[in-house]
This record gives structure tokens, sequence and C-alpha cells, in this order.
């Protein structure tokens, strides 16, 4: 997809790209340049987060930021102008961008928008072609935002507006469109309709009327007599009375709840967790297992020279000992093909790592993990957590995963039945490590002990073959020496 469009020979606008694979939106995180700053080719302009991963964006040229279409928090589709540059300063008068620009919560219309297929429902091209028409000229007065609600009720289909809705106080009341249907988002409207709030009675402050996720939260929140809002309306003070409006004893029920929208890396682990416990026959087996022996070699490999400046801990171990049984048991690294009706075995393994992050759980893997060292399997481990953390890890870090490892014992968790990441076979839990009672040649002795789990594809493992893996990590974490002698 083409993301950078020249309007004219001074101005350039920079659109969404797809920072993933096939993604269709992402999230404005963080603007790093205002209008008025100067840009060069390859600055990062601004941070995004896809359904994958959070991803900086790049400028593709150099110039003086014009105009900021999106402000942060705000979803925008893969395609839309997000920024415009103008790459050739000081040559002459500079067009006026629109008021509060990065307030605009229409689609901006691709390059050829006759034929373009809409994305969000209710949000069509003639709306958007419609919507940029006040960024050309002056900024958009009361009165433009009456004859651009006004056209777009029309376009959609409703009664346009009564005469007497002209006084410029009233134009941004009842969503923007006298006697048509109020102006908003999908997901504003969704958030309503979440809030039990009705739309044509809320009082918008968006531009052109549109309405916003404060003005519904204002509405759900305790307000004046209705009758008190003409008075009030005109322009933001609105917003500022909506702190007055909580302060009543008489709480709302909705005001004991939380409702977070489901997006970004949430809503792509909803999707792949909901279509891998309902597609992949899930069967789990466990195994506890005595590692007081792999605890000492991790110690004795932290005062290794050939180590040195990587970190060395269980999950490495851990790590090393999973791609030592695939290596005896290579039918379990296999994927699923629903359309072909194939098992694509895999003569390669792409170690999947979950990570906690802020933003929800994440799995990257490992490229090759079969292929590395301990001390290069040691050093990825350490990037991949450190980049997770960060937030910084890309969507193709997390493509392609063949198996994959959970530490739930970081968290001081016995065990559990993990869910298969998507397109993989199986998936490994390993618990906490504790000092725990243990018979060890005859007597009873405190011993470091701790549990694994794993979960399988029973549709292309069997039974046999994840008992085997299992017992065979179990082993290798018993007596470590087995990394060398099955290796």
């Amino acid at each position: 997809m083409t993301t950078m469009t020249e309007t004219s020979a001074r101005f350039r606008e920079f659109k969404m790209p797809d920072v993933g694979e096939g993604l269709t939106e992402a999230e404005i995180l963080k603007w790093y340049v205002q209008p008025g700053d100067t840009v060069t080719d390859g600055q990062v302009v601004c941070e995004v987060e896809t359904a994958k991963a959070a991803v900086e964006l790049p400028i593709p040229f150099d110039g003086v930021v014009h105009e900021l279409r999106f402000p942060e928090g705000t979803t925008v589709d893969v395609g839309q102008v997000i920024i415009a540059v103008d790459v050739a300063p000081g040559s002459g008068d500079v067009p006026a961008p629109a008021a509060d620009p990065v307030q605009e919560p229409v689609e901006e219309p691709e390059a050829e928008p006759k034929g373009r297929t809409p994305v969000l429902v209710g949000y069509g091209v003639a709306e958007s072609s419609t919507k940029r028409r006040p960024r050309k000229g002056a900024p958009a007065a009361p009165e433009a935002a009456a004859v651009a609600a006004a056209v777009q009720a029309e376009l959609n289909g409703h009664a346009p507006p009564a005469p007497a809705a002209a006084p410029a106080p009233s134009v941004p009341a009842q969503g923007g469109a006298a006697g048509g249907r109020p102006l908003a988002k999908p997901p504003v409207r969704k958030l309503a309709k979440d809030l039990g709030i009705d739309l044509a009675t809320v009082v918008p402050t968006g531009k052109d009327g549109v309405i916003t996720r404060e003005d519904v939260h204002a509405a759900a929140a305790p307000a004046p007599a209705a009758s008190e809002a003409p008075a009030q309306a005109a322009p933001a003070p609105v917003a500022a009375e909506a702190p007055v409006a909580t302060e009543p004893t008489a709480v709302p029920d909705s005001a004991r709840e939380t409702r977070v929208p489901v997006k970004g890396v949430r809503k792509a682990i909803a999707q792949a967790m909901v279509g891998s416990a309902f597609t992949a026959p899930h069967v789990t087996e466990f195994v506890t297992v005595d590692v007081t022996r792999t605890m000492k070699l991790v110690a004795e490999l932290k005062e290794d020279k050939d180590m040195a400046g990587v970190r060395v801990n269980p999950l490495l171990v851990i790590a090393r000992a999973l791609l030592v049984a695939i290596k005896r048991n290579p039918e379990v690294n296999a994927a699923w093909d629903e359309a072909n009706q194939e098992i694509v075995r895999k003569h390669y393994v792409n170690l999947g790592i979950a990570a906690a992050t802020p933003r929800g759980l994440i799995v990257p893997n490992i490229k090759d993990a079969h292929d590395k060292t301990l001390p290069q399997l040691a050093e990825a481990l350490g990037e991949l957590v450190a980049t997770a953390r960060d937030g910084k890890t890309s969507p193709a870090a997390m493509a392609g995963g063949t198996v994959t490892i959970t530490n739930v014992g970081v968290f001081g968790v016995d065990t559990g039945t993990p869910i298969l990441n998507p397109g993989e076979s199986a998936i490994l839990a390993v618990g906490a490590i504790k000092l725990q009672p243990w018979v060890h040649k005859g007597k009873v002795k405190p011993r470091q002990v701790t549990t694994l789990a794993l979960s399988f594809d029973h549709r292309l493992v069997d039974g046999e073959l994840g008992s085997k893996v299992l017992a065979d990590v179990a082993a290798i974490l018993e007596q470590p020496k087995r990394l060398i002698t099955w290796a």
C-alpha cells in the first residue's frame, strides 16, 4: 500500500501504513511532533499501537509539519492521512489548517474516493468528502458546521434540518444534525449503547457537531435538567461542567463499574484465544519434577566466562530442554491446515515466549531457535524480554511461531492449563520452583521442585507423542547432562 501522496508541489500527506500483516487499523498512542516542527526523512513522528504491538512511524520526507489529522488515542484505519507536511516552507503563504484539525473524527478519503469500500459503518465516502470542505477554506465557523451537518444528514438518507435550527449557539446541539441522525463514530455509538445513553439527547462538542466520547461520559453522569443545556451550550464550557455534575451524593449504578474499550493488543488476545480454544481440541498433561540439578547448572553457568554479558536463568535451560525434546520428537512441531486438510511439519523451531506487558499478553518468538548455541539463545531471550517490556516488539517478531513457553512460575503459580497460540501445536507452562520435601536416593530431603504442564492440539498430537515430549523435558531438567547426551 502506498502511504504517501503528493497533494501539490508543496504539501505531502502521510497515510497510516499497514505496519503488520494485513492489519486494518492502528491507534495513535503519541505524537512526537506538532504543527510548525521541522522533520527530516526517517524521523519518527508518532507511535501507534496495532492489534499486535506498538510501532514507531518514521516520516519519509523532509519539511515542516503543517497539520496533524488525528489526536492521540484515536483509532485510524490503514490508508487514512494522519499528517500533512509542507515540503517547501517559505515559498509563500500557507493555507490555514482547519480549526482543531486533530479533533476531526471523520475518515479521510483516499486519492480515489469513488468506488472505495467503507470500512466503518456509517462513515462512507460521501461523508468523508463532505467533511473535508471546511478544511480548504477559512477556519470552520458555526454556520459552516451547520451546513456540513445538514448536507451529511441528507446524504445519509435523513430528512433535511428545519430552517429554525440556524442560530449559532444551537448548532452543536442534538448531535450536530437537527432532525437527523446524531453524528458520532461507531466506537462512540457503542459506548453510548453500553451506557444506555440516547445520542439524540447528547450535547456535542466535537467539530461540525460530532459527538465525542467525552460528551457521552458527560451525559452518563448526573447532569442539570435538560432545560438548562441551551443556556450553557455554546462552545466548550459544557465539558467543564462535567466534574461539577459528579458531586451529588446520588451516584448512579454506572459509576460503580468501569467499561474499557476492547482494542489493540487486548482485542487481538481475545480473538486469538477464543479462536484457539474453540478450534483446536486441547489436551493438557502435567508432571512434577526435581530440578535441583538444573538450578545448580544455572548457578555454574552464571560464573562461566562464555556466558558473560548475557542473562542466565532457569528459563534458558528449560528452553534448551524443550528444543532437545522437539528434536527427539519432531512430529510435535507441526500445524493443522484446515483449508487443505493437511498437517504441516515444521523443520525449524521459532520458539515463542509469552510475555506480560503493560499493554497485555504478547508472544514474540526466537527465530530458528533450534540452530542457536546456548549463549546465542540466552542473548536472544534477553533481547526478546527487554523489547517486550518496552512495548517495542514488532509484528514480525510475533509471527511464525511454532511452539511456545509460558512461565507462570514468576507469579508464584504452581501450574496452569495454557491455551495454544493460534497456528501452533504445543505450549509448555512452567510453574514456580519451590523447595519441597522430595524422596531422593531413598530419603526425604528438601529439593527444588516444579510442575510442568504441556497443552497440545489433539488433532495432530496424540497422547503418546505429547507424553513423550513432556517426559523428555522433565528428564532433562532432572538430569541436565542429557542436554549433551541427547543433543
